[in-house]
C-alpha cells in the first residue's frame, strides 16, 4: 500500500497540553489544605487534568462510557475459542443492561453507550444501540487486508464523530470500552508493529486460551504478520486492526481535539490509543490510563506510550470494566482542584 494512495483522513485539530502549566498546577495543588503529596498519584492526575481543560477548571460530573463492538476476519484462522457469534450475544447483554460493564456502570453513575463499528450480523435496532456499523466485520488478516483504506478512515471519523457528540450533550469524561472476539489478536499486531515490540511479546491468551488454543492464535498472529511489513500507522490500521479499534481510536482523538479526557481500559484500547497517538501524537496528553491489563502484551504498551495506569487489579475482561473503575478517580482528582480549600485560607480563617 502507497502512502500517496491513501485517501484523505486528517485528525481533527488537537490543542498540545501545555506542559508549562504543570508548575504552576503543582503549585496550588501542593498548597491545598493536606500536606504536600500526601494523596500521592491522585495529585499528578489533578495536574494533568487542569493542564487539560485550563483555563477552564476540570469536571468530572457527567461520564459516558462508549463500548465499541466489531468482529474480526481472523477469528477463521482459530485465533479464539469463542465464535463471533458471541460478540452478538454480548452485544444484546449491554443492550439489556446484564453485562459487566453496565453492572460497574450502575455502580459509579457512568452511561453506556453500545456502538455497532462492525458487528458480522445485522443486529436488531433497539433504542441504545448507535448503529455506526462499517462492514460485517474485517476480513481475515491472515490472507488479506482487515479492511481497505476508505473502510479505515470512515471508522476513525466515526469514532471521532461519536465522542465529540457526546461531549456536546455534556460529557466530562469519555471511557472507552469494547466488545469484539479475536480482538487480541488484532491488537497483537497493532502493538507489535506500532510500539514496535517482538511479535512473541505481544500475543496472549485473551479470552482463555488452552496451550494448544495459544499455539494456534500464535501461528496464525505469525501467518498474518508475514503477509504485510506495514509499519505507518494508517496501514498498520488498514492490514490488521478491527473496526471497533478504529473506532476507538477515532473517539480518543475526537475527545482529545475537545480537550476532554479520554479514559483508556485495557490492552485493547490501550492498542486503539496507541495507533490514536501515533496518527496525532497530541492526543497523548489527554489519556488517563485506567488499569495494567494480566493480558500479555499490555505492559509493553503501556511502556510504548509511556503510561503508568491507575489501578493493577489483575482484570482483563475488557468491556470497558477497569475504565469505568477509574473513572471515580478522575472525577475525585478533579475536585481536588476546585473544591478542596488552599491550607493559606484554612489558616486565616477564611472558609
Amino acid at each position: 500500500m502507497q502512502t500517496d494512495t491513501l485517501v484523505a483522513w486528517q485528525a481533527p485539530p488537537i490543542m498540545p497540553v501545555d506542559r508549562a502549566l504543570r508548575a504552576a498546577l503543582r503549585a496550588r495543588v501542593d498548597g491545598k489544605a493536606k500536606p504536600p503529596g500526601s494523596l500521592g498519584r491522585i495529585e499528578h492526575l489533578a495536574v494533568e487534568l487542569g493542564a487539560m481543560r485550563h483555563p477552564a477548571p476540570p469536571r468530572g460530573d457527567n461520564a459516558v462510557l462508549m463500548v465499541f463492538a466489531g468482529d474480526h476476519g481472523l477469528t477463521e484462522e482459530g485465533v479464539s475459542q469463542y465464535p463471533s457469534a458471541v460478540t452478538v450475544a454480548m452485544v444484546m447483554t449491554y443492550l439489556a443492561g446484564r453485562a459487566c460493564a453496565n453492572a460497574f456502570a450502575a455502580a459509579t453513575h457512568v452511561d453506556v453507550r453500545v456502538i455497532d463499528a462492525g458487528v458480522a450480523a445485522d443486529l436488531p435496532a433497539h433504542p441504545d444501540l448507535i448503529d455506526a456499523k462499517v462492514r460485517k466485520g474485517t476480513g481475515n488478516a491472515a490472507c488479506e487486508p482487515a479492511m481497505t483504506i476508505a473502510q479505515a478512515a470512515l471508522a476513525l471519523a466515526r469514532g471521532s464523530e461519536l465522542a465529540i457528540a457526546e461531549i456536546k450533550a455534556g460529557a466530562d469524561i469519555i471511557a472507552l470500552g469494547e466488545m469484539g472476539i479475536g480482538n487480541t489478536a488484532s491488537s497483537s499486531l497493532l502493538l507489535h508493529r506500532l510500539a514496535p515490540a517482538p511479535l512473541d511479546h505481544c500475543i496472549g491468551v485473551g479470552a482463555g486460551q488452552d496451550a494448544p488454543g495459544l499455539a494456534k492464535k500464535r501461528a496464525a498472529i505469525e501467518k498474518a504478520a508475514a503477509r504485510s511489513d506495514a509499519t505507518a500507522p494508517f496501514e498498520v490500521l488498514c492490514e490488521f486492526g478491527g473496526l471497533e479499534i478504529a473506532m476507538m481510536a477515532g473517539a480518543v482523538l475526537g475527545a482529545a481535539s475537545q480537550r476532554r479526557p479520554v479514559i483508556i481500559d485495557g490492552f485493547i484500547a490501550t492498542a486503539a490509543a496507541l495507533l490514536a497517538v501515533r496518527l496525532a501524537p497530541d492526543a497523548r496528553g489527554y489519556c488517563v490510563f485506567a488499569h495494567r491489563s494480566a493480558e500479555r502484551g499490555h505492559s509493553l504498551a503501556l511502556e510504548a506510550l509511556q503510561a503508568s495506569p491507575l489501578l493493577d487489579l489483575d482484570m482483563r475482561l475488557g468491556e470497558g470494566t477497569g475504565a469505568i473503575l477509574a473513572v471515580p478517580l478522575v472525577r475525585a482528582a478533579s475536585r481536588l482542584l476546585t473544591d478542596v480549600a488552599d491550607l493559606s485560607d484554612v489558616l486565616a480563617g477564611k472558609l
